[in-house]
């Protein structure tokens, strides 16, 4: 089943709103950064809070990323190739088409010096 929720590393479209176009975001394509409880990280929330959950959005063209209610964002695709990995962890991680991600070694992963056995 493909996976419709907006999640981090979406690909998204804002929605057209009296809210987003006077914010002048209407129909604007971004990435999802991430979510948070507004109650509980007093963020502006675009389209209200009234379901405690925000997504972050960094929008193109602009110079910061935008809180928005989950029902004025729409996922275009999952961001299929997207990888991201961590300093430090012989691991990577490849988002696929359907939203999953794929775990895998990664290709620049170097032994720490004392494996030199392996």
């Amino acid at each position: 089943m493909v996976n419709t929720a907006p999640s981090f590393g979406d690909n998204v479209r804002i929605r057209s709103t009296p809210e987003t176009e006077e914010r002048g975001v209407a129909g604007a394509v971004g990435q999802v950064y991430g979510f948070t409880t507004p109650s509980q990280t007093n963020v502006v929330v675009i389209g209200g809070n009234a379901e405690d959950f925000a997504l972050n959005v960094a929008v193109e063209g602009r110079g910061s990323d935008l809180w928005f209610a989950v029902h004025l964002v729409e996922v275009i695709d999952h961001a299929p190739g997207t990888t991201i990995s961590i300093d430090g962890v012989p691991k990577q991680w490849v988002r696929t088409a359907d939203g999953d991600w794929r775990e895998g070694k990664r290709s620049d992963a170097t032994k720490p010096w004392w494996r030199f056995w392996k």
